[in-house]
């Protein structure tokens, strides 16, 4: 009976094509395939240093009768290298499935480790980090994302985020009455020709992307002494009410945010949230 083979789990650039352990170039080219989220994107990175190993796709998509015959070459001997589009697989990244079934099954994993975009953008952002949470991307709309802001808001420990080029000024205006004066950093393009930090308070930086941005964007919120409160900023409660309505907020979910941004007691809110919603039905 073979020995089974080893699954790599291999960070890849994050932008310049050569920030590329040796190990890592090593491991690509020993393995029996390459396992990508993306095969065109992953050609471009193999083509680039000239190997030759043969792309196979493994994405969120991709089929458990997949994954269970993906462990089964494993057990027999083959080895693979898991990589994703950018930086380090498993984080924000479907290769988490074949990772967990083959520790399931007993087989090797291990790591070449590497670039990572949440470390880099760390690094840079120069912002109070001696304690970090990484984020990912938000829910995008409806009370889930409301809960993520207020949690994000309530963590004293820095946070790191990713978000699109085109719903930035969304985020950071969402960001802006929740952390006040707390700083953040947005990071872009991190380590290529347009590499860009720009740092300030939410609303300062929501002013400057309105029009939104360019390129892979990791967002950094610095870490603080205590929890960040939302200020009662909110002018026009009704309003408010029926923008978090079209959101998709539930009536709980509505009335508990108007009371921490208005001043208004949770009964308050609470009644208002009913009145604006039964003039509307």
């Amino acid at each position: 009976m073979s020995a089974p083979g080893t699954l790599w789990v291999v960070a890849t650039p994050i932008g310049h094509l050569d920030d590329l352990t040796l190990r890592a170039l090593r491991v690509l080219e020993e393995a029996d395939a390459v396992l990508a989220e993306d095969t065109r994107h992953s050609k471009k990175l193999l083509a680039h240093h000239g190997i030759q190993t043969p792309l196979r796709s493994l994405h969120a998509h991709t089929p458990d009768a997949k994954i269970a015959a993906l462990v089964e070459e494993l057990a027999a001997g083959a080895s693979f290298a898991l990589v994703s589009d950018a930086g380090t697989p498993i984080v924000s990244d479907p290769g988490i499935r074949l990772v967990a079934a083959a520790r399931e099954r007993g087989l090797p994993v291990t790591t070449a480790p590497g670039p990572s975009a949440v470390l880099a953008a760390l690094t840079l952002a120069g912002l109070r980090a001696d304690r970090f949470r990484f984020v990912g991307f938000l829910p995008r709309s409806g009370g889930k994302r409301t809960a993520a802001l207020d949690e994000l808001a309530a963590d004293p420990a820095a946070q790191v985020l990713f978000e699109s080029p085109r719903r930035l000024g969304r985020l950071l205006t969402d960001l802006a009455p929740r952390l006040g004066e707390r700083r953040l950093a947005v990071c872009r393009e991190l380590t290529k020709l347009h590499e860009e930090v720009r740092r300030g308070t939410a609303a300062e930086l929501a002013e400057a992307f309105a029009e939104g941005a360019r390129g892979e964007i990791t967002v950094v919120v610095e870490a603080t002494d205590t929890p960040t409160q939302a200020e009662p900023e909110i002018a026009d409660p009704d309003a408010f009410v029926r923008e978090r309505r079209a959101a998709g907020d539930t009536p709980k979910q509505i009335a508990k945010a108007l009371a921490a941004q208005s001043g208004l007691s949770r009964r308050e809110a609470y009644a208002r949230v009913v009145e604006v919603s039964q003039s509307e039905d």
